[in-house]
């Protein structure tokens, strides 16, 4: 079930960020906490539905954080900035740290109360 979510949080992001910004849903939240959210939890699916990759999932999700900022110079009424990059790397990357938590907590050995 995280596998599909996060590839269906990969999807959400590329279509929002290449579609007209009229076409964009508007949120109450501030900019980069709309970016922030939605990039964290795509690292926290991908990283729960593929355990023991963190570095792999790290550094796909800065590549694809950079593709997707660098598309949207392309893409018209949109603009790329490197502050949306740095939010979307980082929130990735600290959602798939706390998948990779969440699993080395569920999976290390229970100590016994001897």
């Amino acid at each position: 079930m995280f596998q599909i979510a996060g590839w269906l949080c990969v999807a959400l992001i590329g279509a929002l960020s290449l579609v007209a910004p009229s076409l964009r849903p508007v949120t109450m939240l501030p900019h980069d906490l709309e970016h922030a959210a939605i990039f964290a939890l795509t690292g926290l699916a991908l990283g729960m539905g593929y355990p023991n990759r963190t570095q792999f999932h790290m550094s796909a999700m800065i590549v694809f954080a950079a593709v997707v900022e660098l598309a949207q110079l392309y893409a018209p009424g949109r603009h790329a900035r490197m502050i949306d990059f740095v939010v979307d790397a980082v929130s990735a990357c600290a959602g798939v740290a706390v998948a990779t938590a969440i699993v080395w907590l569920r999976d290390r050995p229970q100590q016994s109360a001897s």
